[in-house]
């Protein structure tokens, strides 16, 4: 899904960090909302493909981490799809360009099922992400596969790719 500008703020205070007042965002049509879901601040905007799989771990015989590098491992394979080479980071969930993060990852598990989910910015606006201190990690630049490669792959055929990694991943057909 590709959401319309808005600033969400995670369950961990500690790494919500606005530079600018709510009013400043308002202001400029970009919503702050509060989520129950980990980790700190983030923005969606269009071009940015959001994706949040609704599972119980427990059937899927998947722990917390095992989800969260699952999430990891099938970005930085959607990513690769459009040239650009990502990369983990120990105590960052999320994917890197080298020090550049491209996407983001912020989920919630209550009774074993999954909420919210993964973030990847493919051709979005940037700039949103100047007015906070993304994910609560200071000094961060955040990237696009737009800024990394130069092109700009459509939407339609992300999310299709997207599909497709879903359904092999977890066994089911495409609707």
């Amino acid at each position: 899904v590709e959401h319309p500008p808005v600033v969400t703020l995670g369950a961990r205070q500690s790494l919500n960090k606005l530079l600018v007042a709510r009013e400043f965002l308002l202001k400029r049509h970009i919503d702050v909302v509060d989520v129950r879901r980990g980790g700190g601040t983030t923005a969606h905007n269009p071009g940015q493909l959001v994706f949040y799989p609704i599972l119980h771990l427990q059937q899927l015989a998947l722990g917390i981490s095992e989800y969260v590098r699952m999430l990891e491992a099938m970005g930085a394979e959607l990513l690769e799809k459009f040239g650009v080479r990502s990369s983990r980071r120990k105590g960052a969930p999320g994917l890197w360009v080298a020090d550049r993060k491209i996407a983001s990852i912020g989920v919630r598990v209550s009774k074993f099922v999954t909420y919210h989910g993964m973030a990847i910015n493919i051709r979005n606006d940037l700039s949103i992400f100047d007015f906070m201190v993304p994910c609560g990690l200071d000094n961060v630049e955040m990237t696009s596969v737009l800024k990394e490669t130069g092109g700009e792959p459509s939407m339609a055929q992300v999310k299709a790719d997207l599909a497709t990694l879903l359904t092999r991943r977890f066994s089911v057909s495409e609707k």
